[in-house]
């Protein structure tokens, strides 16, 4: 089983039908696309201590129903209520349940950075992702090659988008690491079989330079953790799928960052 391949296969018919209804004129004329940008790396680097990335996500093909119905707005909006200092938007629709509108709803209702979390393949995106609002971009070290991955930086930086590097273990880091991205992103979950184990944020974390900002993404369900990976280096901590399978995934938001904040003082 690979997922990865399965998802950039359906993405590539996606974007080729997504080119034709949204052509580059179109996008470059929406408000957003030269509205000023928010910076995510900026956020991530306040001395205050780790920044929570909360992430708004209705399904994925590891649980196809984390919470179908959530309104996005109010989730957040909640989220940046409860602390959290940038939002992660999906805007896959076949996988994972969203679409690049929410980009544009999320956008104009907080003022935080928003990333688009997606499978970036195409330079098209990057243009899409400015006109409908985004910040910051993922770009997937397992979906591109090296090359690729720095035309995309490249591009990414000259539209006034941050890029968040992410990679999955410790030969991607060493292939991809020159590519200029503004964050890197450890995901502890492998793409190829959706497992995921918060060790590989723990044995990653010795590998990178002191001036790396990085965060941890997946898998991170309990406060201890996030504080040992804050200790470790770590700046920030992507979370999604256990803030949204709560009842009120902003209430959950709020009491993670409270009792980081506590453990964090007392260690």
């Amino acid at each position: 089983m690979n997922v990865l391949l399965d998802i950039i296969r359906n993405k590539k018919t996606e974007i080729t039908d997504r080119k034709k209804k949204f052509p580059l004129s179109r996008l470059e004329d929406m408000p957003a696309f030269k509205s000023k940008t928010r910076s995510l790396k900026d956020v991530l680097t306040y001395p205050e201590g780790p920044g929570i990335i909360a992430e708004f996500k209705r399904r994925s093909p590891s649980n196809p129903t984390i919470n179908l119905h959530a309104d996005i707005l109010a989730v957040c909006k909640g989220y940046v209520q409860s602390g959290a200092v940038a939002l992660s938007v999906l805007t896959d629709e076949k996988y994972f349940g969203g679409k690049p509108d929410d980009l544009l709803l999320v956008r104009e209702a907080v003022q935080v950075p928003v990333l688009r979390k997606d499978f970036i393949v195409d330079e098209y995106q990057l243009y899409e992702a400015r006109a409908f609002g985004a910040d910051a971009v993922l770009l997937i070290a397992a979906a591109l090659s090296p090359d690729r991955l720095k035309a995309l930086v490249k591009l990414a930086h000259q539209l006034g988008l941050e890029t968040v590097l992410e990679v999955h273990s410790r030969e991607e880091w060493e292939r991809y690491g020159d590519s200029e991205a503004d964050v890197v992103g450890v995901n502890n979950r492998d793409l190829k079989t959706l497992k995921t184990d918060v060790r590989i944020s723990i044995e990653l974390a010795a590998h990178f330079p002191n001036e790396v900002v990085r965060i941890s993404e997946s898998g991170i369900r309990d406060v201890a953790t996030a504080v040992d990976l804050f200790g470790r280096g770590y700046c920030g901590f992507l979370i999604g799928e256990f803030f949204m399978e709560q009842p009120d995934p902003a209430f959950a938001c709020g009491n993670f960052i409270k009792a980081m904040k506590n453990q964090q003082h007392v260690a």
